[in-house]
């Protein structure tokens, strides 16, 4: 597969079909130790798991964001959602976000590895902006999510902006937040394998993996 060449206009004026994402029996949300432990094992045996961040959004000029307030992690088959506000779970979770055995591969992480330090002490490694190396020569900024699965699976994939600026900091999140948030770590996880599948790219995987971690 070549560099994306799709641009975000092509892909809002397409008509291509849905893209189906993860449904709710598919979504952990691990906020309790006991959860937590049973998920470490899962977690910390994949190469690579779909990696991403919900933050409550700022409105207020000057406002500091205090996010991340989710962190979604997804394998194959599973989806896990960990609130932050439960502290609790953050040993897991330091565990495999700064695992150097395990990819976190997804879309527009540049300030992650801050807001994790920041927020939680956790130093990221290991870390696949897939939006950075899908790059191609007719984008001049990064590749989104759905850029990437309209060039991948021929498919338009739905993100609500309502949902997206909603209360990521809620202490019960509703269903359309838990399917947004899983869909986001998801969709990165398959657009990776895809990806992958392009053999002319796997030097490239394993370059940006040293890097990343040489770097955190």
């Amino acid at each position: 597969m070549s560099d994306v060449i799709f641009s975000r206009r092509q892909v809002a004026d397409s008509e291509l079909p849905l893209y189906r994402g993860v449904s709710m029996g598919e979504i952990t949300v691990v906020d309790n130790p006991d959860k937590a432990r049973s998920v470490r094992a899962i977690l910390l045996a994949e190469a690579v798991v779909g990696f991403d961040t919900e933050s409550k959004p700022t409105f207020r000029k000057g406002e500091i964001s205090t996010g991340p307030h989710l962190v979604q992690l997804a394998v194959e088959r599973q989806v896990y959602l960990f609130p932050v506000g439960c502290e609790a779970t953050h040993a897991v979770l330091k565990d495999v976000l700064e695992s150097r055995d395990v990819i976190k591969a997804g879309f527009g992480l540049g300030n992650d590895r801050s807001a994790l330090k920041s927020r939680m002490g956790i130093e990221l490694n290991n870390l696949l902006d897939l939006g950075e190396i899908l790059r191609g020569p007719g984008h001049r900024g990064t590749v989104g999510a759905k850029v990437a699965v309209a060039h991948y699976f021929g498919e338009i994939l739905l993100k609500s902006k309502k949902i997206g600026t909603s209360n990521w900091a809620s202490r019960h999140l509703d269903e359309r937040q838990m399917l947004y948030a899983a869909n986001d770590a998801h969709v990165a996880l398959k657009v990776y394998h895809a990806w992958l599948l392009d053999a002319s790219r796997k030097g490239a995987i394993s370059m940006h993996s040293a890097n990343a971690q040489d770097h955190s």
